[in-house]
């Protein structure tokens, strides 16, 4: 596009309106970068407070988080305004166990640190988050449970899959499910219904994804275990007590079982 003479292609009216919605552009673009931030800064906080309060020595769970992130335990004392002995007596479990209060301020101050750093902790969990969940699909219709179950290769170890109807699936890592996903992260795996099939890839013996789901407020119809010859008989139990349809995929690997699940259609 050429222009003749001295006219220039934008009116001073024009040329003002295009500098704020320029401006009011970047303001925006400003706006969602922050707002970003702060819901990643939010959802590392209530990651690193569910381990710790869910684990057995909150003590020891905050020093794992502490040196996981590479904050020096005399750096962290100076933000919380505390000795560096203080910090390690209760690190070590030689005081009485923290209140709620202090792990709040505990992990505050470790993600504050962090974020001076580079903001690993966000991208840490965000990748362990994607990672976890190796797959996940809804059904337009139901699709019955034995479908499913052959579509796996798997047999029931406990359960009437018979007059069971499902609307999705999920497919994830349990090992790390466990590491990555807690609280309201766990209920992603959900999908938009529990009326679906949680295949579980790399199991042990199969009683750590059915003791999670014992816990658990959401409950799936049809939980698959894959990796196992052979099954715990408390996973068995525990499935029977919560009435779902336990099943042993023998499916040679998750690229198998990602790839069958997709190719099931209502």
């Amino acid at each position: 596009m050429t222009f003749s003479g001295n006219r220039s292609p934008f009116s001073p009216v024009r040329a003002e309106r295009v500098a704020r919605d320029t401006s009011f552009k970047g303001l925006y673009i400003i706006y969602n970068r922050l707002t970003a931030m702060e819901e990643r800064t939010n959802d590392a906080l209530a990651k690193i407070a569910g381990n710790v309060v869910a684990a057995p020595d909150a003590g020891r769970a905050m020093r794992a988080w502490r040196e996981k992130l590479s904050v020096k335990q005399v750096t962290l004392a100076e933000a919380l305004g505390i000795s560096a002995s203080v910090l390690s007596d209760y690190e070590s479990g030689r005081r009485p166990s923290p209140g709620v209060q202090f792990v709040k301020k505990y992990i505050e101050a470790l993600v504050r640190i962090d974020e001076g750093k580079g903001r690993l902790v966000s991208r840490l969990l965000s990748s362990e988050k994607d990672e976890a969940i190796l797959s996940i699909g809804e059904f337009t219709s139901p699709v019955s449970a034995p479908r499913i179950l052959e579509a796996l290769a798997a047999a029931v170890l406990v359960g009437d899959p018979d007059a069971v109807k499902l609307y999705g699936y999920t497919v994830v890592d349990s090992i790390k499910t466990i590491y990555a996903l807690s609280g309201y992260d766990f209920y992603r795996i959900f999908g938009a219904t529990t009326e679906r099939a949680l295949v579980f890839t790399k199991v042990g013996m199969g009683r750590s994804p059915l003791v999670a789901i014992r816990v658990s407020q959401l409950k799936p119809r049809v939980v698959v275990i894959h990796g196992p010859k052979e099954v715990d008989p408390l996973a068995v139990d525990l499935a029977r007590r919560e009435g779902l349809v336990l099943a042993l995929s023998a499916a040679p690997s998750e690229e198998s079982i990602i790839e069958s699940l997709n190719g099931v259609h209502p």
